[in-house]
């Protein structure tokens, strides 16, 4: 009797890999796994002898690719960049015409457009795919974005809408309750293809930048709490969880709520009193803020979530900073409790529109850039479950799609624009209150910045384009003349007015 062959395989069992491995054959495929280190891979497997589908150690790179069906179909989960052209490298003697290698890891797209094309040349196919989600992510449901040949996607299709989140069909709320072996049936998969070559991973990244906006965010709202109110991390934690069951429902929310009531086990203190304010980062929300910057869209928040963890990285430059540097004399007017929270709430609301209203905006300006066509209201549908930002919000930005596929900027939606309508009194006086006192609130100051510029039929950018005609013969435009047609004014010398030129 022949040996069976696997399904799918997995290169890469750190524990994402590990998850990964065994939510795909919890869902009854049959998968082969390879490390590195083979005593890794025999250990994993020995750990989990009775899944549905099956766990398949191999110890050699060549077992592996033969241990599959063909087409054959392998998953590489390990460290970005040069460790994963190394593990493809070391696959290529062994594959065969039409075999499909998968990268799950948070790859730069520009990598997956040059691993895709490499290998198209070799008669191989290619996706890169966005796993979002963490480790209970990838365990239970992630949420995923392939990218690449659509044929081949086809091939692993199947496997994918298994494997991911679900979301209930009518209320777009996740389905939860996934154990090891019994995973969640029905549903709507948080899975779809994305787009040709580098699409999935683009769309991962701009995910992982909004992720740091709504992030820094709630830290924001947590500092106003506490910085002006002197709430207690116990207050907070409470206010977060009345807040997600609002409009703010949402992962993030959910686990700061959880954070904020958690006590240190050495010390007894509130835990995230005992944590050392310096975050650290592994690049994919700055590759997102210079991308924008790159293709000229405007997305300051998420690079203010990103200058943010900068700034909290100098951790002894800010402690000298406290004891030289004059804090502003706070007002003196008692502020209502009640009233503050709500207005804290706003802002936190309004800020995460302008987030995502930026974070779109990019992927619309990217898919013109590289040639896709992204359906932005199936991207906002996979992000509502297994996912980081996974939120009751996506719901409507799914619905600001289906009302007007071509919409530009999720600010000019009505759902969206009435909200702002609504809470904007709130997110300035928030904003005021944070100035006032000297509290740093970033990503609330940048997105409304971005809504009063956006809303802004005119903006001091000629003043601006006047000045770099002055001093650099850069050209303008003028406002009695068709766009695209450009003028130079001959300037006097410095200082001398243009009557005495």
């Amino acid at each position: 009797m022949s040996e069976t062959l696997s399904d799918i395989g997995l290169v890469g069992l750190a524990v994402m890999g590990q998850n990964l491995a065994l939510n795909i054959a919890d869902h009854g495929f049959r998968i082969s796994v390879y490390n590195r280190t083979t005593e890794t891979m025999e250990k994993f497997v020995a750990s989990n002898p009775n899944t549905p589908g099956g766990l398949v150690g191999q110890k050699t790179v060549e077992e592996f690719v033969k241990s599959l069906k063909r087409p054959r179909k392998m998953i590489i989960l390990v460290k970005a960049g040069g460790p994963t052209d190394a593990v493809i490298n070391s696959l290529l003697p062994f594959l065969e015409q039409g075999d499909i290698v998968i990268d799950g890891g948070n790859a730069l797209w520009t990598d997956t457009i040059r691993r895709e094309k490499e290998l198209a040349a070799k008669g191989f196919r290619f996706i890169g795919s966005g796993v979002s989600g963490g480790e209970d992510g990838a365990r239970f449901g992630p949420s995923l974005m392939p990218g690449g040949d659509p044929e081949a996607y086809k091939e692993i299709e199947s496997i994918w809408t298994a494997i991911a989140a679900k979301v209930d069909a009518a209320t777009g709320k996740p389905l939860m309750g996934a154990t090891p072996g019994k995973p969640v049936i029905g549903g709507v998969p948080c899975t779809t293809y994305i787009g040709r070559d580098g699409a999935g991973h683009y769309v991962k990244m701009v995910h992982n930048g909004i992720e740091y906006g709504d992030m820094q965010m709630i830290c924001e709202a947590y500092a106003l709490m506490t910085g002006v109110l002197g709430m207690s991390a116990d207050e907070c934690g409470d206010v977060f969880a009345e807040w997600n069951h609002g409009p703010l429902d949402s992962f993030l929310v959910e686990i700061t709520a959880d954070i904020l009531k958690q006590k240190d086990p050495t010390t007894g203190k509130p835990f995230v009193d005992i944590v050392l304010d310096a975050a650290g980062q592994k690049g994919t929300g700055k590759w997102t803020s210079v991308n924008a910057l790159d293709m000229g869209v405007p997305a300051p928040t998420v690079a203010e979530a990103v200058f943010a963890r900068c700034l909290s990285a100098v951790k002894e430059e800010r402690v000298y900073a406290s004891g030289h540097l004059p804090a502003p004399v706070a007002p003196t007017t008692a502020l209502n409790k009640k009233e503050f929270l709500a207005a804290i709430h706003d802002a936190l609301y309004c800020s995460k529109i302008c987030a995502y209203a930026q974070g779109f905006q990019l992927m619309r300006e990217a898919q013109k850039e590289y040639k896709w066509s992204l359906d932005f209201g199936s991207i906002a549908q996979i992000f509502r479950g297994g996912c980081i930002i996974r939120a009751r919000f996506l719901q409507k930005i799914t619905e600001a799609y289906e009302r007007d596929g071509g919409l530009v900027n999720l600010l000019l939606d009505p759902f969206f624009s009435s909200e702002i309508e609504r809470t904007q009194g709130n997110w300035r006086s928030v904003i005021s209150t944070a100035v006032l006192h000297g509290v740093a609130a970033p990503t609330f100051t940048s997105a409304l910045s971005y809504y009063d510029g956006y809303r802004s039929a005119r903006l001091p950018a000629n003043l601006l384009q006047a000045q770099r005609d002055y001093f650099g013969a850069h050209t303008y435009e003028r406002v009695d003349a068709p766009r695209g047609k450009f003028f130079h004014l001959d300037w006097p010398e410095p200082g001398r007015p243009q009557s005495e030129a």
